[in-house]
């Protein structure tokens, strides 16, 4: 890319920008528009760009790279060649780059890359420039290390002491950029054993044991010990808690005992039980350790559905007995099918908690089945005016309609052509249509917080209409609006669903179901756990799905790609309805938390209610995604048909691990 060029294009597009719209013409002679061919050769040389080749847009036609020039994501073309080229671009080309276009994205993430490249080699000095303009105070520890290195080489130490020291107190690893910086205070005898001591107590706060035990060299012997110790109880929770309670002489050794104990009882509460029982007794545990523990391992004996649970947490001193004990309270009553023992659960809650959708359904089926029906139909027609899992639920115990309540927000024209004509909206839609779907969001999603109610209303129609429907449903919720259905519960690539639905011998409403709650319909989008594209699928799940159905598959491009990603999710769905028998409600809990898990929550006997099952499930988060996944394929079912598929229906009775085995077998 030669200078004069792009002096050339920046100026360009800093006009284009300062009239307030890119204009181009309407359409070409092959009835192609010029936005749609901007679109399609942005494209098209996109991925060369992105490599650092910009040959491909040099190599276009005098007209094409014309139009593609007057693109509104020109400027993005520019920062994406700039930052695959970071280290070898000259500066002050890039500077005049930031000058150009500093306020947009691109820009300011290129200016990030171009500050840290800057730092790379060498050049502190300009680093700091950019980073006291833009970067200082917003606690970034790499960025603010890096510029107490810049202060260091240029001689200004009086200005690093207090800001070094504040970044040495964390209980974490710092990042390495802070390396230089925590070398100097050590080397300039800043960093004593009270210093050492202080961010040992921090580490060992956030269980860095690996941490502390190195912070611990720096202390003293006795302070090694103590790492090592901690580090055990980590590992080996049983013998430590056995080996180490005649030990219990000071207020860290009994701290250490109540963690084992913790780590204890993630794995075995009845284990962790007899152990904290048998130490309780021989060690003088505070009050708050004792109420803790005790609370601990009772919820964790009523989640792993464990005999005793329900005494357990009944015999939690009030101190310890918070929402979340009264909730495994009712639950566990539930799952024990007492009902006089439920109502009085359920009366002990809070106001808050009573009012809840799930505890108000949950005493009404109590009330029925101790007899008081007409208390419990009163309940249970309140209940059923909600569009929700509750809700269906309640309408299917009185055989009534669902209230589904359909309203479509009322489209006005006028106040979407001056949204729609918006500098920052046309990027932010074009940034979608090209693909860039996570840099769209982004831009969408600042635009639309300097929005009010009504312009955020109009933004979700028009976010509908381009088929951006993540935006569409985010937005909606913004401002509280439930009730437009085709908004919210849209149907984009139907015929990928039904003909890959059809093919896994699921039902289409389920794999919506199961999309909308995993990504919005987000083709791009990655969880925290490494989960990617519409269905989100595990890059190991993919690749082992597509090897058995023999569907090519390049990792990433595959799965974000819908009709794989689609194919390969409602496969491995089928998969999971086989191996549960075709009881939706266990395979979309394997779908979400995997069907090891699954396997050990079934029950060791008999069968149990598939709604008692859900409410036990362990997992909060799995828990709510089953309810989730079902009334969203409720909704679906009508979005589809026009008819009401009852949602008790899916609900069927989930049985005993050998069980399920034999049935699956046959």
């Amino acid at each position: 890319m030669t200078r004069r060029f792009v002096a050339t294009c920046c100026r360009l597009i800093a006009a284009a920008f300062l009239a307030g719209m890119i204009a181009v013409p309407s359409a070409s002679a092959n009835g192609t528009t010029a936005l749609e061919r901007q679109r399609q050769l942005f494209m098209d040389v996109f991925e060369a760009v992105e490599r650092g080749d910009w040959s491909a847009v040099e190599d276009l036609s005098t007209t094409d790279g014309k139009l593609l020039r007057q693109y509104v994501l020109w400027p993005d073309l520019q920062a994406t060649y700039w930052r695959a080229t970071i280290k070898k671009a000259p500066a002050r080309e890039i500077d005049a780059f930031l000058n150009q276009y500093g306020t947009l994205r691109p820009a300011r993430e290129l200016r990030y890359r171009h500050a840290l490249q800057l730092a790379r080699s060498g050049d502190l000095h300009g680093y700091q420039a950019i980073y006291e303009q833009y970067y200082q105070g917003q606690n970034v520890p790499k960025l603010d290390c890096l510029s107490l290195q810049a202060e260091l080489a240029a001689g200004r130490w009086a200005r690093v002491n207090g800001r070094a020291l504040d970044l040495w107190l964390v209980g974490k690893s710092q990042v390495d950029e802070c390396d230089p910086v925590f070398e100097y205070l050590a080397a300039e005898e800043l960093l004593g054993t009270a210093e050492y001591r202080k961010r040992y107590e921090l580490a060992i706060d956030a269980r860095e044991f690996q941490l502390a035990r190195w912070l611990a060299k720096k202390i003293d012997d006795q302070h090694v010990e103590q790492a090592a110790l901690w580090m055990k109880a980590q590992a080996h929770p049983e013998d430590f808690l056995e080996s180490h309670h005649r030990r219990a002489d000071s207020d860290t050794a009994r701290r250490q005992l109540v963690y084992a104990a913790e780590r204890l009882t993630y794995r075995d509460p009845v284990a962790a039980r007899k152990a904290w029982a048998s130490v309780s007794r021989r060690v003088a545990f505070s009050e708050e350790q004792r109420l803790r523990t005790a609370r601990h391992i009772a919820l964790w004996t009523a989640r792993d559905n464990l005999p005793g649970a329900y005494e357990l947490l009944l015999a939690l001193p009030d101190a310890a007995a918070d929402s979340e004990v009264s909730r495994w309270r009712a639950r566990t009553s539930l799952k024990n099918l007492e009902w006089d023992a439920l109502l009085l659960d359920v009366a002990t809650m809070s106001q808050a908690e009573r009012d809840a959708e799930e505890w108000q359904y949950w005493r009404a089926v109590a009330l029925q089945r101790l007899g008081q029906v007409l208390a419990a139909r009163a309940a249970f027609e309140r209940l059923s005016e909600e569009r929700s899992y509750y809700g269906f639920l309640a309408a299917d115990e009185l055989g009534q309609g669902y209230s589904l309540d359909h309203s479509q927000l009322l489209a006005n024209e006028a106040a979407i052509a001056a949204i729609e004509s918006r500098p920052e909206v046309v990027r932010a839609r074009e940034l979608f249509l090209v693909g860039q779907d996570s840099r769209g969001r982004s831009e969408w999603d600042a635009i639309i917080r300097s929005f009010s109610a009504d312009e955020k209303l109009q933004a979700t129609i028009l976010a509908n209409r381009w088929g951006w429907h993540s935006r569409a449903i985010a937005t909606a919720a913004s401002v509280g609006e439930y009730d437009d259905l085709s908004i919210r519960y849209p149907l984009p690539y139907q015929n990928l669903f039904e003909q890959s639905s059809s093919e896994a011998s699921i039902s289409p409403t389920w794999a919506y179901g199961i999309a909308r709650s995993e990504s919005l319909f987000m083709r791009d989008v990655r969880s925290q756990a490494g989960a990617i594209g519409l269905m989100q699928l595990m890059p190991t799940t993919g690749r082992a799905v597509a090897k058995q159905i023999r569907l090519p598959y390049s990792g990433l491009h595959t799965l974000t790609n819908p009709a794989s990603n689609i194919r390969l999710g409602t496969t491995y769905l089928g998969q999971m309805a086989e191996r549960y028998n075709g009881n939706p409600v266990l395979a979309t809990a394997a779908y979400n938390a995997g069907p090891h898990r699954v396997d050990r929550w079934l029950p060791e006997s008999g069968s149990i209610d598939a709604r008692v099952w859900i409410e036990n499930i362990p997992f909060n988060e799995t828990r709510k995604y089953v309810k989730r996944v079902l009334s969203a394929q409720a909704i679906f079912h009508w979005r589809m048909t026009g008819q009401v598929r009852r949602l008790s229906d899916e609900l069927l009775h989930v049985r005993a691990a050998r069980d399920e085995q034999q049935l699956a077998l046959r």
